[in-house]
């Protein structure tokens, strides 16, 4: 069985981050959405809720009923999470007049108290909210504040739930991690033997039985979360695994070739499948990114039923989904921030059943699994590339010629990233051809081309990153041999944003 904590989004932009310290914390949790508790219950140590940009008090703020939670599984408000704890049992929730944002010292009242065991007093924690709780019930006992807070940490008398203010998985909360493993280890009474190598018995485990004699096709990229995909599941079910790679005319610079030698000699069965004109013919045109990326799917999803068709009795279509897809895929309000081939737009008629077995890792937790599993290190750092490829690189309509000026720009940018020893210091990297196009001079004439963007971003997972910054003399030396070698390009930029509030990708 399982052992588990589910976390309870409420919408926050640390929930990702609440995640990421319990799993680091050797323990398997997942997120769903406020309202979304799961109807199978077996394994469920206890329960987190995260942060919200709403107000307790706000007309539209996300309440749940906790009837079925509270007192059956220990509980963890943090921040918003804490503040409807106390609202929801009859306390006061008010505005603090300002935004409270930054670091704040904790002081804690009670020495006993499970939660807070070994936690420093005035210590530093992050604090990152506008409402402040300012009366508790009679069975709430605080047990922590700040200078600011009078209630920064309390507990309910005869259950095992609390709520903090602030907030434990942010990297400035010097003693979080403690607190998070104190609320796991000593409350929820977890196990802790979460680990790669677990991940992997379990998961081939569960292939296996899923699966059976069944046989799978595999979309393979050539990144890190297909590989390990692949491997994964030769492990699980061998000779019944069929690998189907499809240059969409979409990838990089001779990377359908470069992807079937890397493959040659890890025992798989793959088959690669040029399907470039079908792709370029069915984007023609179009330039609203979502509507490229549905399409993008769509054509990959039809190439692999079409293959499929040509094999005998393929029951299983398996895919890298890993949980930033699945997370960014569907947000609590409905609203779709971006899909994925793997996981957005699947045609309801489709003849494949899916098989994800990555879907609930982040990118560095399926590092981590492709290590203990063997895969070679040159495989294994790559860096991640988006499911819709240069698609959603060339901004606007995708051409052949756009995609050949891409190519050869991000070709520069990415050896020369490997050649000054930066590749592995960088998250991700690529470069994204722009929708307009600039003044220049070359020679005795005046130019009017494209202009390069290039991003290069710092990120442990992919959910939040910063821009790298890069040597300027790099950066000028790129720009320099693009501009000099790529054939309709007169002007690079380096993107130097974050995320949030842009995204890694443009579209």
């Amino acid at each position: 069985m399982q052992e588990k904590i589910i976390i309870l989004d409420f919408g926050s932009q640390y929930t990702q981050l609440i995640a990421r310290r319990v799993r680091e914390l050797n323990t398997y949790c997942e997120i769903v959405p406020y309202n979304k508790f799961p109807k199978e219950k077996e394994g469920i140590k206890g329960v987190i809720l995260s942060g919200s940009p709403f107000s307790v008090n706000d007309p539209n703020a996300l309440h749940i009923d906790m009837t079925d939670i509270r007192g059956i599984y220990p509980v963890l408000g943090v921040c918003y999470g804490a503040q409807f704890l106390a609202h929801s049992s009859g306390g006061k929730v008010e505005s603090a007049g300002t935004r409270e944002y930054g670091r704040a010292l904790l002081e804690w009242h009670d020495e006993s108290d499970l939660l807070f065991k070994d936690i420093r007093n005035n210590s530093i924690v992050w604090m990152s909210h506008g409402d402040s709780i300012t009366h508790i019930p009679d069975n709430f006992k605080i047990v922590a504040s700040t200078k600011e807070v009078k209630i920064a940490g309390f507990r309910i008398e005869g259950e095992k739930t609390w709520g903090v203010q602030f907030h434990p998985e942010v990297y400035h909360s010097e003693d979080g991690k403690i607190l998070l493993n104190n609320f796991l280890k000593n409350i929820c009474g977890c196990a802790q033997d979460w680990t790669p190598a677990s991940f992997i018995k379990t998961t081939v485990s569960n292939l296996q039985s899923t699966l059976g004699d069944d046989k799978v096709v595999l979309a393979l990229s050539g990144g890190v979360d297909s590989t390990v995909a692949a491997v994964l599941l030769n492990k699980a079910i061998g000779k019944n695994l069929t690998c189907i790679f499809v240059d969409n005319g979409l990838l990089r610079k001779n990377e359908f070739d470069d992807v079937l030698r890397n493959y040659e000699h890890m025992g798989l069965n793959v088959i690669g499948i040029d399907a470039k004109e079908q792709f370029y013919t069915a984007l023609k045109g179009v330039k609203e990114p979502e509507k490229k990326r549905k399409i993008i799917g769509k054509g990959f999803i039809d190439v692999f039923d079409c293959e499929a068709q040509k094999l005998n009795d393929i029951k299983w279509l398996a895919q890298g989904t890993i949980y930033p897809d699945v997370i960014e895929s569907l947000s609590i309000t409905g609203m779709v921030i971006k899909s994925h081939h793997n996981v957005g737009g699947l045609p309801e008629k489709m003849n494949l059943k899916i098989v994800e077995p990555l879907r609930l890792l982040f990118k560095d937790e399926v590092r981590k699994v492709g290590r203990e599993l063997g895969i070679s290190p040159e495989l294994i750092s790559r860096h991640p590339f988006p499911g819709p490829g240069l698609g959603v690189r060339i901004l606007g309509d995708v051409t052949p010629e756009k995609v050949r000026i891409l190519q050869d720009a991000d070709h520069i940018f990415i050896q020369g990233l490997r050649a000054n020893n930066l590749y592995d210091k960088v998250w991700q990297a690529g470069a994204i051809l722009l929708s307009v196009q600039s003044v220049g001079v070359m020679g005795d004439e005046r130019t009017y081309e494209n202009a390069i963007a290039l991003r290069a971003v710092i990120s442990t997972d992919g959910m939040t990153a910063d821009w790298a910054h890069l040597p300027y003399e790099f950066l000028a030396h790129t720009s320099n041999e693009i501009i000099n070698k790529v054939k309709g390009v007169n002007r690079v930029v380096y993107d130097i944003s974050s995320k949030p509030p842009a995204t890694i990708e443009w579209e």
